[in-house]
């Protein structure tokens, strides 16, 4: 049978070469194939900080990180969209030879040649998808595919991207980031492609169960409650522990202009789920 350390494996395959595996994966899985020393030395240097008379943040404890690597990269250089990682062709100078490339069907269709939404509708069955996941959030055509087409590949890939950048860059999660402005912009490049698509991703959703009891309430304020609204409807076990309790215990001890910003979430995110309640009665009622 399919054990779950098997699917993980096998998802990390999909992720990397989607036509290699063929058979269908869950969208949610535990998390696999973590150092299990992470946390601890988290938690060691976060005490030796402490002892030393800095100001660690004992959040870092959480998702097992510690000082922020020190790496030069652009952040939105994840967000642009890349050459295809298999196709290496060009379309033709001519316009008669760069007409028959267009409309052939034998061809895939390099994203990065996708500039209109007639040609996203005449070639949407050969599209070749970028090596770079992240570059998905800032196109308005490749969120019209991924509404189109529900492709499992497409979500996993950009599942497990979105989840490690979350993770890694959490701006109240990582100790001293200088990153906060970027990560910040990040969420809100997040939030407008869930308001594109009118769902919110599975990655995101996660991302806030594990870090909203650790997060101040200040850091990313606006940012982090839009998210919030675009939570799926799931139990009322999980949404009280991971959700509600969380922003109560900020509610009670912050100023009335957070209180009055979590109520207006919180109503956004029962509208969301009413109208992702109609949309699907509506689709069970055609079907």
């Amino acid at each position: 049978g399919m054990q779950p350390y098997l699917q993980a494996l096998l998802s990390l395959y999909k992720l990397y070469c989607p036509e290699q595996v063929t058979i269908t994966l869950p969208g949610k899985m535990k998390t696999y194939f973590r150092n299990p020393e992470g946390p601890w030395k988290a938690a060691i240097a976060a005490v030796r900080q402490r002892n030393q008379g800095t100001s660690p943040l004992s959040q870092a404890v959480f998702l097992g990180t510690s000082q922020p690597q020190s790496r030069k990269r652009k952040w939105n250089a994840q967000l642009v969209i890349p050459a295809s990682s298999t196709n290496t062709r060009h379309l033709e100078e001519d316009g008669e030879k760069n007409h028959v490339y267009l409309y052939s069907t034998n061809e895939s269709f390099p994203v990065e040649q996708l500039q209109t939404f007639p040609q996203l509708l005449q070639n949407i069955h050969r599209l070749e998808f970028p090596s770079r996941m992240g570059s998905v959030l800032t196109n308005p055509l490749l969120l019209h595919y991924m509404n189109c087409v529900k492709d499992d590949s497409i979500y996993l890939r950009l599942y497990y991207w979105m989840g490690q950048m979350l993770q890694e860059e959490c701006a109240w999660c990582v100790v001293d980031s200088p990153y906060e402005e970027e990560f910040k912009s990040f969420l809100e490049t997040v939030y407008k492609a869930e308001c594109f698509l009118q769902e919110g991703f599975s990655a995101c959703e996660e991302f806030l169960y594990k870090t909203l009891p650790l997060w101040d309430g200040f850091c990313c304020h606006s940012e982090v409650l839009r998210l919030v609204s675009w939570i799926p409807l799931s139990s009322s076990s999980d949404i009280k522990t991971y959700l509600y309790d969380p922003l109560a215990q900020l509610f009670f001890t912050s100023p009335i202009y957070f209180k009055c910003s979590v109520l207006e979430t919180l109503k956004e995110l029962l509208q969301n789920w009413l109208i992702r309640s109609v949309v699907q009665q509506d689709s069970e009622f055609s079907a």
